[in-house]
């Protein structure tokens, strides 16, 4: 049986990561993800691997963008603003079809804003920040342990589909420490016959993202697109207390967490409530919620921010007669279980008790 160790959720990262392969990071410090860069610069080189701090961020895009061409595991992490400044290199690699994955401890906007929890960057994350018509997957972990599991997945993931992968956590995911139980990895197999390894003895490769023929970036786009349309095999997500529920609290993350405990107050009360929480928040699992809007006709989105998934579940669910209601909490403080079930009551008593 694997040990169990209290770890913070930062270093949990850096663990999967590598533990997963990860041999070489690039990033920039900021607050409040510094934990990796600081585990990855002290234990990458044991194994091996190399750790850069590059001269910002775009660098550090860049830098992972050539490393993923060669085939190697690449990551690279930040915070908001950081994640910003990385857009336009997560736009080359996914019209190059360049593996990687990218750490974002979200805090919070816009502008410099502040080093709290947020859930403000979900729009950034799930739309493709930069230019251009692409996507990337985005997991949201939302304890220490699902910040290591889902991590050693997403480098999976990016190989599977050449494409970057989002791990979209906040401060507080970051910072708070939990046990942690390490298991071996298996890492999948398969080749990858499109790495740049020098072209001796064989045809040369080329990994582009300009397109200047007639009708030629018109298919790259579409042949993207059906990329696209495959990773909905990946959709996770994780449900609590829908027996019998007659409101469904949709939510990713840490918000999700607190409001594990609310909705079991909730039930305590007598309240007919279930959790619905996305593991991957792009591709959406809009199917799923769809056919629980079949059986449940009142769902509210909280959120650590003004309004962004609630966009998402209103595509999902409605429908018909079905009622989305919205919850958010800007960024500066955290709701706690007691305050989310006063805004749970709100929506019961307006919806299911009317």
């Amino acid at each position: 049986m694997a040990e169990i160790e209290f770890v913070k959720g930062n270093e949990a990262i850096a663990m999967g990561a590598i533990e997963a392969g990860c041999r070489f990071y690039f990033g920039y410090p900021i607050t409040p993800q510094n934990d990796i860069p600081e585990y990855m610069s002290r234990h990458l080189p044991e194994v091996g691997g190399t750790f850069i701090q590059a001269e910002s961020e775009i660098a550090s895009i860049n830098m992972m963008l050539g490393a993923g061409a060669t085939g190697a595991r690449a990551m690279t992490s930040s915070s908001s603003p950081g994640i910003s400044l990385k857009q336009e290199g997560i736009s080359y690699m996914c019209g190059s079809q360049i593996p990687g994955v990218i750490i974002n401890m979200s805090r919070s906007g816009p502008g410099l804003g502040g080093i709290s929890p947020s859930q403000g960057d979900y729009f950034q994350a799930t739309r493709g920040g930069g230019h251009g018509d692409y996507r990337t997957i985005v997991l949201a972990p939302y304890s220490v342990q699902e910040n290591y599991d889902l991590t050693m997945k997403a480098f999976d993931l990016a190989d599977k589909y050449r494409n970057p992968v989002v791990v979209l956590g906040d401060a507080l995911l970051g910072q708070m420490k939990e046990p942690l139980r390490r298991h071996k990895y298996r890492k999948k197999k398969g080749e990858k016959d499109w790495i740049l390894t020098g072209a001796k003895g064989r045809s040369p490769r080329l990994l582009k993202s300009l397109y200047l023929s007639e009708g030629e970036l018109t298919e790259h786009n579409w042949r993207l697109y059906r990329k696209y349309q495959r990773m909905k095999r990946e959709i996770m997500y994780k449900v609590e207390f829908l027996e019998g529920a007659k409101l469904v609290v949709v939510a990713f993350g840490s918000v999700a967490r607190i409001l594990k405990s609310t909705v079991a107050m909730a039930r305590d009360k007598g309240m007919k409530v279930g959790l619905f929480r996305p593991v991957t928040l792009y591709p959406f699992p809009y199917a799923a919620l769809d056919k629980l809007s079949h059986k449940v006709r009142n769902f509210m989105a909280v959120e650590l921010n003004t309004g962004q998934m609630v966009e998402d579940v209103k595509l999902a669910v409605g429908h018909k007669k079905n009622q989305v209601d919205f919850y958010g909490r800007p960024p500066g403080s955290i709701p706690s279980p007691d305050e989310l079930l006063e805004e749970i009551k709100k929506v019961y008593n307006k919806r299911v008790k009317k």
